[in-house]
C-alpha cells in the first residue's frame, strides 16, 4: 500500500538524516492518519494519492506566492518528494490511445463536457491514473480528429 511506502521512505530518511524528506513525509502521514481517524477506516491507495495530490497542490500555490528564494527552493524539493510517491499519470497521447474502445461514444457526446465524462468513466474503470486537464485535452483531440 502507498501509506506503507510512505512509512518506509520516512524511516529511510530518518536513518540517512534527510530532515526535509522526513518532515514532508511526516506531514503527509499526519494528514493521512487524520483522515483515517475521521472516517474510522484505513484509506485506499487512491485516497492516499488524493491526499498527496492535495499537499502537492497546496505547496504549488504557496510556491507561486512565495518571495524568498530559500523558501521556493524548499517547496520545490517538497513537491518533488511528494510527486515521487504518486503513481505516474498518463500523458495526453497515452490517454488518446486508452480511449480507443470508446472513441465513437466520445465523438457522439453532445458537448465536450459530456465527452469528458464518458472518457473519465472509461479511464477510471480501467484503473488509469489521469488528471482532468490531460483528459480534457485528449477529448478535444479525439473530437477534432
Amino acid at each position: 500500500m502507498l501509506s506503507e511506502e510512505i512509512k518506509k521512505r520516512m524511516l529511510q530518511a530518518m536513518k540517512s538524516g534527510d530532515t526535509l524528506e522526513k518532515e514532508i513525509l511526516r506531514v503527509a502521514l499526519g494528514e493521512i492518519q487524520t483522515q483515517e481517524a475521521r472516517a474510522s477506516k484505513a484509506m485506499s491507495d487512491e485516497e492516499v494519492a488524493a491526499v498527496l495530490r492535495k499537499l502537492v497542490k497546496n505547496n504549488q500555490e504557496t510556491l507561486g506566492v512565495s518571495e524568498r528564494a530559500e523558501q521556493k527552493d524548499q517547496l520545490a524539493k517538497e513537491i518533488a518528494i511528494l510527486e515521487s510517491l504518486l503513481p505516474k499519470a498518463l500523458g495526453v497521447d497515452e490517454i488518446v490511445a486508452a480511449l480507443a474502445p470508446v472513441r465513437d461514444a466520445v465523438k457522439a457526446a453532445g458537448n465536450d463536457g459530456q465527452a469528458t465524462g464518458v472518457a473519465m468513466k472509461h479511464l477510471k474503470s480501467a484503473g488509469a491514473v489521469v488528471t482532468g486537464k490531460e483528459v480534457t485535452e485528449a477529448v478535444k483531440r479525439l473530437r477534432a480528429g
